[in-house]
């Protein structure tokens, strides 16, 4: 006889991809987890978060930083994204994106990228823009893989990267919308 354990996973419905989409763009910052190259332990550290055009998790650190070395030398990373508020912390959705993350400024292939990324960071995070151009600041894009929804109770999910994906066809018209309409909200 083999003890089979339940599977508490629920199917991802259209209701937990609004959800799980709505707490990364939503999300202010990050706790950020990282290994370790020198003994591969685990190491965690929060971050600032905004997203790019396509709803990939976007965040600035300094050189100065382990989690900066610790991305360097294997970029596999986890976001943990979700915020709690009064009361039982563990009541508020929280979902946990697993993938890696790339530095933009090493690519010059990757300037245009870069500078939609600093912007959209920018409006989201306003104080950074006295250190984004640090030297040793640099902006890392998360490319995730897959994650894990907590939706609540009994709400627990294993999302596809393709459950967080902005559809393709959407993002150019998104592109071009998006600075006319910022343009226009800050003249209001």
């Amino acid at each position: 006889m083999t003890d089979k354990k339940k599977d508490v996973l629920q199917p991802v419905d259209d209701a937990a991809r609004r959800q799980a989409k709505t707490l990364v763009r939503t999300a202010r910052y990050a706790s950020l987890a990282t290994i370790d190259p020198a003994d591969g332990s685990p190491s965690v550290s929060r971050v600032s978060l905004a997203t790019a055009m396509d709803g990939s998790p976007v965040f600035l650190i300094s050189r100065l930083s382990s989690h900066f070395a610790n991305l360097e030398a294997d970029p596999r990373c986890s976001l943990l994204v979700g915020e709690p508020g009064k009361g039982d912390p563990l009541a508020y959705p929280r979902m946990t994106l697993i993938g890696t993350a790339e530095n933009l400024s090493l690519s010059p292939e990757r300037a245009a990228d870069r500078a939609h990324v600093k912007s959209r960071f920018l409006r989201r995070n306003p104080k950074a823009a006295l250190y984004a151009d640090f030297p040793d600041f640099a902006f890392w894009k998360f490319d995730t893989s897959r994650a894990s929804l907590n939706g609540g109770f009994g709400r627990a999910y294993a999302l596809a990267a393709s459950d967080l994906a902005v559809p393709a066809g959407a993002l150019q018209s998104l592109a071009d919308f998006e600075e006319g309409a910022v343009e226009h909200m800050n003249a209001d």
